[in-house]
């Protein structure tokens, strides 16, 4: 049985004239013959060409489309003549665009004709010629060639960053009042990175990632979605960056659907921003994120490279910057009460040799920036370690070598010696404050471990020493002397690195028990 709605929906529509149905249709609708002349329109189809007498001109004169040799127009113009149904869009002289749709060709009493379906696409194509745009700006924020690369400094590159992106965000964006803030993850803070069009009291605001108290900059980061703020005088979360800004919008730098800073613009208009104004925002802020990775990328990567060629230079020459320092030791010991002008050379020759790693440091500083190569090392950083100054005595090259690359690596200020004689020297050189861990071998090519503590004795008491031996040997007893002496550090080869560190660590906080104060470790003395 039928539904009487239906029936009472079909009779209603029946009872429309088919012609009203084509006037008020959505699109502009025109009937061709073959030569492509208007010979019916509805009145949207008028309304788009600018003039109500369309019957007679020609279909694309009508829209403005140039008539000049054009791979559209042509097919077009083709498929209309031989009846076929066809598709296309086209751009008018005055900058508009036409989604064109063309059915096939039907009999009339006056010959052939095509109906054609016509839409005003322009904001359509704009919208999307401007967010290939955007992408395309995004690109090439930090698109840098390896002769660039190589030839601008980190300073530079993140100068270029900033002034595209001011570029693009006022020239394709058009806007003109612009803030990006960088989210640090240890403290919470934004921390600014640019600002355009900014009141200088904004741009110093100290701002947090969090919902509350922070403005929209802070909710933003907090929970990252972005914020379309279309009357600031009426949003409590707005804190008033442009002086008079009525309206703004700030959306998340997301990174791996992480927040990694803010992208704010401002308006002096209330409901300044459109959704498609957001929508643009939020495509450029993506590629802005992944500049801004690419440039960290860059920096930690040269931070990477200047600390391995640092370390790589320190290592070549830490052995033989030891080698002088015991030479000139045992000289300048030979020396003292009978010529006090060769030991004062000698003393300067001390103190340029110990120079020479200080300066390596500083060159490798100045090769990446200090915060990168900080965040580089952030994960190696032991506080009771760092400017502490250690001797390592073992007959082994290697085993000297390793100790320069390992601790050095932590802060450390590491000197080596070959056997016993050259421990004591060493020791006598710096005197009572020097070493604040000695580190050898119970075995040394002119003494036993126990005999070096005897001797270290006789200069510096305590003796902040720490044996090493392989596993079950200590022919001599070494071990068990030293630790009725009162020295119960001993590290069994091969050990772990954090065996090492734990054991100098330990070491290093005795030497400061025993001396009663907090030590703030100082140069070497020459």
């Amino acid at each position: 049985m039928a539904d009487p709605a239906d029936a009472s929906a079909a009779t209603s529509a029946a009872s429309i004239p088919d012609e009203q149905i084509v006037v008020h249709l959505p699109d502009g609708i025109a009937v061709l013959d073959a030569g492509g002349t208007v010979r019916w329109a509805n009145a949207l189809f008028g309304q788009w060409c600018g003039c109500s007498a369309v019957v007679g001109r020609p279909f694309f004169a009508c829209l403005g489309v140039a008539t000049t040799p054009d791979d559209e127009v042509d097919r077009l113009t083709t498929a209309i003549a031989a009846g076929r149904p066809a598709s296309g869009t086209l751009r008018s002289a005055d900058g508009r665009y036409f989604d064109i749709k063309s059915s096939a060709g039907f009999p009339a009493a006056d010959g052939p004709r095509v109906v054609v379906a016509v839409r005003d696409v322009t904001h359509t194509i704009l919208e999307q010629q401007k967010r290939a745009a955007i992408h395309a700006a995004g690109q090439k924020l930090a698109d840098l060639s390896p002769t660039e690369l190589a030839d601008m400094t980190v300073a530079e590159r993140i100068e270029l960053l900033k002034s595209n992106i001011l570029h693009y965000s006022k020239d394709l964006l058009q806007f003109d009042v612009v803030e990006i803030r960088l989210l640090d993850r240890q403290t919470g803070r934004l921390e600014p990175l640019l600002a355009e069009g900014m009141q200088p009291a904004a741009e110093a605001r100290i701002l947090y990632a969090r919902p509350e108290h922070n403005g929209v900059t802070g909710y933003v980061a907090a929970t990252g979605h972005s914020y379309w703020c279309a009357d600031t005088t009426k949003d409590p979360l707005y804190l008033e960056g442009c002086k008079g800004a009525k309206s703004s919008l700030t959306v998340p730098l997301m990174l791996h659907d992480q927040v990694i800073g803010t992208f704010n613009v401002e308006s002096p208009e209330p409901n300044g921003f459109t959704a498609t104004d957001l929508q643009f925002l939020e495509i450029f802020s993506r590629d802005v994120a992944a500049a801004l990775n690419t440039l960290e990328l860059l920096v930690a990567e040269k931070a990477s490279t200047a600390a391995e060629s640092i370390e790589a230079i320190h290592g070549a020459v830490a052995l033989p910057v030891d080698d002088i320092l015991n030479e000139a030791v045992g000289v300048m010991e030979r020396y003292i009460g009978h010529d006090a002008d060769v030991v004062e050379r000698l003393q300067r020759i001390l103190r340029n040799a110990r120079d020479i790693k200080q300066v390596i440091q500083k060159v490798g500083e100045k090769m990446a920036p200090s915060s990168a190569h900080a965040q580089r090392r952030h994960g190696e950083r032991r506080e009771p370690l760092i400017g502490r100054r250690i001797l390592v005595v073992d007959s082994d090259e290697q085993v000297r070598a390793a100790a320069h690359a390992l601790l050095e690596r932590y802060g450390c200020t590491v000197e080596t010696a070959r056997d016993g004689a050259e421990a004591a020297s060493m020791v006598r050189g710096v005197g009572s404050d020097g070493y604040d861990v000695i580190i050898s071998d119970i075995r040394l090519p002119d003494m036993s471990g126990y005999q070096l503590l005897l001797k270290l004795k006789e200069i510096v008491d305590p003796v902040p020493l720490v044996l090493m031996t392989g596993f079950g040997y200590d022919p001599g007893h070494s071990i068990v002397k030293a630790r009725q002496a009162g020295i119960d550090l001993v590290l069994f080869k091969p050990f772990r690195i954090d065996q090492l560190l734990a054991t100098v660590e330990k070491a290093v906080g005795r030497r400061t028990a025993a001396a009663g104060v907090v030590a703030t470790p100082g140069p070497l003395p020459g």
